[in-house]
């Protein structure tokens, strides 16, 4: 699992402005492998689609997955032939591979891709970027298990990919319904900050992206489809299912050890800037409380346990001293990592330290309470002893959470809020990245020239699919420092005369 360090907080969504730019505003990958005789019908009909129906400009890029028949000479004619198309080729195999060098170089601020068979109807693509050029979303896939959907396929693969999903949400709480339909979006400011974190290289690529992404908080977006299976896929179906397992495998333990800074993804609260300067605004305290009740409830059996064990050979005071202690410890790490969601190491001893004072309170309380049972009675039985424990731990437990919430886990967001908002500041717009060596080809349409790469001309060696320590917001080449980019309109007449913008 990668832990290269991410970019930073991500800035607020803002929608993407319509303004006099060349810069495309979206660009389509399809990566392909060995796609000879389905490329050219594929382009060629996502081409019109796009042609007809986006109301902005678009790119086209075909990502070929090191192909050993024709299909680099395919991509590379297309290429030349459309102004909208790119070809893009990688000498190692791998979707994953492919979408993280394209994804990574692109210019365009809405990224997205489709597999070549055309699987998905087209017409799910618009509602599909759309939240994404409006700020509303900041991931976008294609669901084909939404009930809205309309799917043609196997017995088979409908078995596999249900069991799949089911996998998912059991053991890693996925709540997205559909992590391999090959029709997915994503912002390129969440994309520089989000492709350091995912490892795979394959088609477990689609899953560890999206289960990160809904980990650190990030908004996914699904659009149902209607999808009709391609009988001729080559997707060798149980090699991909053993490396998906060992996929969920990596990544489950990389979660539940924190070894991601997944809170380094995390955005302000809403797009109004009023919202940005909140302040003193209790955050998340309904799953805190339903967090750390749960946490208590286990802990107060696993204390009483405990105390049963011990005072079967010391006194009762002793024995909830010990059973106390142990509790303690178990639960301040629970209520860290489960309650207030702090992962990793860092700060895990002085957590433990503060725990011990909120721990020596409750030893006070319950031990208090044992003293006045003693005098109230000589010889209490041992359920009478039980049920003032209860009763103490219960006060306990109220002092406990609001001791953990202001003193030991105290929410520091505004801080991390108020650094990213003072730190988002527009800047200059600047020429794009190119992917390697490259030929500027005029648009007949109007639009502002584009580079265009021979597939024979960029290895995947050359390609800067590691992202550079950069502020969220900021490209590769440092030319643009907002989370928006000048977008072009397709028709002069999509500008409003009356709009001042």
């Amino acid at each position: 699992m990668r832990t290269d360090p991410s970019p930073g907080n991500l800035p607020a969504r803002e929608h993407l402005p319509a303004t006099d730019a060349g810069t495309p505003v979206l660009d389509v990958v399809i990566p392909v492998y060995n796609e000879e005789k389905d490329l050219q019908p594929c382009v060629l009909r996502l081409h019109e689609h796009l042609e007809r129906t986006f109301p902005y400009a678009f790119r086209i890029t075909v990502a070929d997955n090191a192909s050993t028949d024709s299909t680099p000479r395919v991509a590379e004619r297309l290429a030349a032939e459309i102004p909208e198309v790119r070809s893009f080729r990688l000498e190692q195999k791998g979707r994953g591979r492919a979408l993280r060098a394209v994804w990574s170089a692109s210019d365009a601020p809405v990224l997205a891709y489709m597999d070549v068979d055309l699987s998905t109807d087209l017409n799910a693509l618009l509602p599909l970027v759309a939240p994404l050029i409006s700020g509303h979303s900041d991931l976008a896939i294609g669901s084909r298990l939404s009930r809205s959907s309309r799917v043609v396929r196997g017995a088979k693969r409908e078995f596999i990919s249900r069991s799949y999903n089911l996998i998912l949400r059991g053991s890693l709480q996925a709540r997205f319904s559909d992590a391999q339909c090959g029709f997915k979006a994503i912002r390129r400011d969440v994309a520089q900050a989000l492709l350091p974190l995912v490892e795979d290289t394959g088609w477990f690529f689609d899953t560890e992206m999206l289960v990160l992404a809904e980990r650190a908080g990030l908004r996914i977006h699904e659009v149902p489809v209607d999808w009709v299976d391609d009988p001729d896929s080559t997707v060798h179906i149980v090699k991909t299912a053993t490396d998906d397992l060992k996929g969920v495998w990596r990544v489950g333990r990389a979660l539940a050890t924190g070894s991601l800074p997944l809170d380094r993804l995390a955005r302000p609260f809403g797009d109004d800037p009023r919202d940005r300067d909140l302040t003193d605004v209790p955050g998340g305290l309904a799953r805190q409380l339903v967090g750390f009740c749960v946490v208590g409830g286990l802990s107060t059996l696993f204390y009483l346990l405990l105390y049963s064990a011990f005072r079967s050979f010391s006194g009762a005071q002793i024995a909830n001293a010990l059973a106390l202690l142990v509790s303690a410890v178990a639960n301040t790490a629970a209520n860290r990592r489960l309650t207030f969601g702090v992962r990793g190491r860092g700060g895990a001893v002085r957590h433990q330290a503060q725990g011990m004072v909120v721990f020596g309170i409750g030893l006070v309380l319950t031990s208090g309470s044992l003293a006045a049972l003693k005098a109230a009675s000589s010889d209490p039985s041992h359920s009478t002893e039980l049920a003032v424990l209860i009763a103490a731990n219960l006060a306990a437990t109220v002092l406990r959470f609001l001791l953990f919430r202001a003193w030991v886990f105290p929410d520091r967001r505004d801080e991390r809020t108020s650094h990213v908002v003072a730190s988002h500041r527009p800047a200059s717009h600047g020429p794009v990245v190119p992917y390697g060596p490259v030929s500027q080809v005029p648009d007949p349409r109007g639009h502002a020239p584009f580079d265009q790469t021979p597939f024979d001309q960029t290895s995947y060696d050359q390609t800067p699919y590691e992202t550079t320590q950069f502020r969220a917001g900021e490209a590769a080449d440092r030319t643009w420092g907002d989370s928006t980019m000048q977008l072009q309109a397709v028709r002069p007449h999509d500008h409003d005369p009356r709009n001042a913008r």
